[in-house]
């Protein structure tokens, strides 16, 4: 990735998990996946560690949740080369067939508007993995930021790829709300109704609206820079 020297007038932030990638499908094959290889108990197990180290770390770490549930599990040969096999599946996951319809289209738009960046929370190995296998690495010429709480590094991303106005397309209002409490007029924030976290109506209730609203990631195929400037609902 390289840095940006000059001010650019408009940048676009985007998101990777249920905005450009399909990540719930990608956890419903996980979890399938585990219960052919573990069964059901155990399987439940992983997602309860899982859940454990979202709240511990602040992001969804699938291979921390593996090997913590390999040091918490009685393990034989059979055990260790099925926990092996499991990785495998991880890794070699094909991402790209999760990619939402016309996402890399999106993608290829909105860069003829402004330059494209990938902001992701995630952890240093996975996530990258995960953003290089789905081609969306490629899709904005290496220009990816991923942190723990991306929201608390503004700076940080300023620093990386200055611009007088910024666009962040993400599937949680939580995230949208606190970068536009940050950036206020200098953002606009974009929430594509994908994935259980837009689904969840609790979050609608505790969050103020996105500024634009759209079904799917496919519909920012319309937009103009102007829609972005103007804020329009």
């Amino acid at each position: 990735m390289n840095d940006m020297n000059e001010m650019n007038d408009i940048v676009f932030l985007l998101d990777v998990d249920n905005t450009l990638l399909d990540n719930d499908q990608i956890t419903t094959d996980l979890h399938g996946h585990l219960e052919r290889q573990f069964g059901a108990a155990s399987a439940q197990r992983y997602w309860v560690i899982f859940e454990h180290l979202r709240q511990e770390r602040g992001y969804a770490d699938y291979l921390g949740a593996l090997q913590r549930y390999r040091l918490e599990a009685e393990q034989d040969i059979e055990d260790d080369a099925r926990l092996l096999q499991m990785s495998s599946f991880l890794i070699d996951y094909p991402f790209a067939n999760r990619l939402y319809p016309q996402a890399l289209e999106v993608v290829k738009h909105l860069s003829t508007l402004g330059p494209t960046v990938i902001l992701s929370d995630g952890d240093v190995v996975f996530q990258p993995h995960k953003v290089l296998r789905s081609g969306l690495w490629a899709a904005v010429e290496g220009r990816v930021l991923i942190y723990i709480h991306k929201e608390q590094r503004l700076d940080a991303v300023q620093r990386h790829f200055p611009a007088r106005h910024y666009v962040v397309v993400d599937d949680k209002l939580r995230l949208l709300a606190e970068m536009k409490s940050i950036l206020q007029e200098r953002l606009t924030s974009v929430f594509p109704r994908q994935g259980h976290y837009a689904m969840d109506s609790t979050q609608a209730e505790r969050y103020p609206p996105a500024d634009i609203s759209v079904e799917h990631i496919g519909d920012l195929m319309q937009f103009q820079a102007a829609d972005f400037l103007e804020k329009k609902l």
